[in-house]
């Protein structure tokens, strides 16, 4: 049994592919750690991050850290329990001055409390003579120095098992065992400890072909998923790791350290003072080089590296690593966090420098501008008097088509983020409805006696024009196209695509038809166009901004490399906007165009006879006695 479930983590550490199993190894060495076997289905579903989504989420994480930092340092900072109250605080220092001569000590174990300093073999680097500080030393001259070594696997690690690194900074003529008296220093020993391996959640979805039931899975990774559940815990490796030691010597006031740094300082509680910040820098470590550890493996390769560190690089590693604000999200949330950054990372390290900057320069251009096309999406339906030349039935559909891609990310697990996103959409979606359509609770007639039930009536101004008749035959010829399609789609999806069962089929086929064919529905609102001859009921500021975010969208889908239908999907955009700039031009002057008031220019020439009128009326009030004009 264990040798099947060896082998069956071998072929693939993910059925539907969600944790790589390919890892590489130090020193151009790969850990062929079998094949990363995806499912065909999971690929479809699973798109590459473009460009936008990679610069949003850079420069959302910036603004997080800054509010977050912001509101800490705001707040009063944490007592000191061992200060009297009201007594000042007083300035600390750092334990190791500049240019202090340090001895490096690295032990590894499989306990997370080390004492075994006699174990030759629990001594995995030594290294004398550091300069704290120093940045000119060091192999390559930049104050670096790397060791590489290939760590035994014992059983206990090919079954789950933890391993940890224990770092000692100890003053030149130290030792860090504590037993040794003479060469033992408090004061001078810096000590931190972290768990090498990574514990990486494995999910199985169990997928099947609807109408045969057979599965392109792999027997053992079915076999392995009904002993293990669902969810299955597993240890992964990398084999690079960075030791920093931050070359900082600030006066740090003890309980006033900013966080999330303060997670990091740790003063003596004799002398007051602090010790040299250690920091464990695996920020460049991506999740798809992880590699599982199973008893397919003979040994663990791991280079260590140790470099200086400045302040300010530090604060950038610990404000991307930290994540105490977000406890409420769960784990889940980390990891899909984790597989976001490496998108992040993967584009700081592979994108020219140019284009990377040109990128997030327009890039905040299409934020402001998406900001601007929602503000004037809500202002065009707020102020909106009059639904003639707007087509109600497209909101309508737009609602539906908002709840089954929120329906489908929910079914998939997709980003917290996202999920959020999709669903204050969808919320905007309803409060359109609300405009277009009277919506009253019938107390009346009540569901099961009950609950009130909604109804929904149409708005006069869209029942008396004409706009109704245009809009029901719109939507009459696109059903002609959409059900054809829409039926051979479902069968696609049913024949050829394995789902987790008919519930999921009918989202992902909802899902997919949409993807491909929605912007067909925005053609009804041409056909009303064509019909009435006039645009001027068009919220056209909205549209602005949005045909500016397409373009913009379609200058770097051709310029970064993108998956094909996004690019088409991009590129059709752009043709219906184009029909619509289009009419625009041709439906310039039409004195029976409704503005954006409900009014057009034939109602204002009737107001006009109506004038003289109203100056008659206005002299013979004039003729009115004084005392009748007080009364009036």
């Amino acid at each position: 049994m264990a040798a099947q479930e060896t082998q069956a983590t071998q072929q693939s550490s993910v059925t539907n592919g969600e944790v790589s199993s390919n890892g590489a190894a130090a020193s151009g060495q790969v850990a062929q750690i079998g094949a990363t076997a995806q499912d065909p289905q999971q690929q479809q579903q699973q798109q590459q991050p473009n460009a936008w989504q990679v610069i949003k989420g850079v420069l959302f994480r910036i603004f997080i850290i800054w509010a977050i930092s912001s509101w800490f340092r705001r707040g009063p900072s944490t007592p000191d329990p061992n200060t009297p109250a009201g007594a000042p605080r007083v300035p600390s220092r750092n334990l190791f001055p500049k240019d202090t001569l340090m001895d490096l000590y690295v032990y590894i174990s499989e306990n997370e409390i080390f004492t075994d300093f006699n174990n030759t073999e629990a001594l995995f680097w030594y290294q004398q003579d550091l300069v704290y500080g120093d940045w000119t030393t060091g192999e390559s001259g930049d104050g670096c120095y790397e060791h590489y070594l290939e760590l035994g696997l014992s059983e206990s690690l090919k079954q789950n098992g933890s391993i940890y690194i224990h770092i000692y900074f100890t003053k030149s003529g130290f030792h860090p065992d504590p037993k040794r008296k003479g060469q033992y220093r408090r004061l001078s020993t810096v000590h931190a400890t972290r768990m090498l391996n990574k514990y990486k959640r494995r999910k199985f979805l169990k997928t099947k072909n609807l109408l045969t039931g057979e599965t392109e899975a792999d027997p053992e990774i079915i076999k392995r998923a009904e002993s293990h559940g669902p969810v299955e815990i597993i240890s992964h490796w990398h084999p690079n790791l960075t030791i920093n030691m931050v070359d900082d010597h600030t006066a740090w006031v003890k309980g006033s350290v900013p966080p999330p740094l303060d997670q990091h300082v740790k003063f003596d509680a004799v002398s007051g003072d602090y010790y040299p910040i250690v920091y464990f820098n695996d920020y460049w470590n991506l999740q798809k080089d992880y590699y599982p550890i199973n008893e397919t493996l003979q040994n663990l390769p791991l280079r260590l590296t140790y470099c200086p560190l400045s302040l300010w690089r530090w604060q950038l590693y610990a404000a991307q690593s930290a994540r105490s604000p977000w406890n409420f999200l769960g784990e889940d949330t980390y990891e899909q966090s984790d597989e976001d950054q490496d998108s992040v990372k993967v584009a700081l390290l592979e994108t020219n420098p140019y284009l990377l900057g040109l990128t997030i320069v327009v890039s905040i251009v299409h934020s402001i501008f998406e900001f601007l096309a929602f503000k004037n999406d809500i202002q065009f339906w707020n102020s909106r008097q009059s639904l003639e030349g707007l087509s109600v039935r497209s909101i309508i559909f737009g609602v539906f088509q908002s709840l089954v891609v929120l329906l489908y990310i929910l079914d998939n697990e997709t980003n917290f983020v996202v999920q959020v996103s999709v669903f204050i959409g969808l919320l905007i979606d309803f409060w359109k409805i609300t405009k277009v359509m009277d919506v009253r609770l019938d107390r009346e007639n009540r569901i099961a006696g009950i609950v009130p039930r909604l109804t929904f009536k149409d708005k006069s101004t869209y029942v008396e024009s004409s706009t109704k008749i245009y809009d029901d035959m719109a939507f009459k010829y696109l059903s002609w196209l959409l059900y054809p399609l829409f039926g051979c789609y479902a069968v696609y999806s049913l024949l050829y695509v394995e789902h987790k069962g008919w519930y999921s089929w009918v989202l992902s086929m909802l899902y997919g038809f949409l993807l491909t064919f929605g912007f067909i529905t925005m053609t009804p609102q041409l056909f009303i166009n064509y019909k009435m001859k006039s645009v001027a009921h068009l919220p056209w500021r909205m549209l602005t901004y949005k045909a500016l975010n397409t373009f913009i969208d379609d200058l770097f889908a051709f310029v970064i490399k993108m998956p094909m239908m996004y690019r088409i999907g991009c590129l059709r955009d752009d043709v219906v906007f184009f029909i619509y700039l289009y009419q625009r031009w041709i439906y310039r002057v039409d004195p029976n165009r409704v503005n954006e008031f409900g009014t057009s220019g034939v109602e204002q020439s009737k107001d006009s006879p109506a004038q003289p009128a109203a100056a008659d009326t206005t002299a013979a009030i004039t003729d009115k006695s004084e005392g009748e004009k007080k009364n009036d």
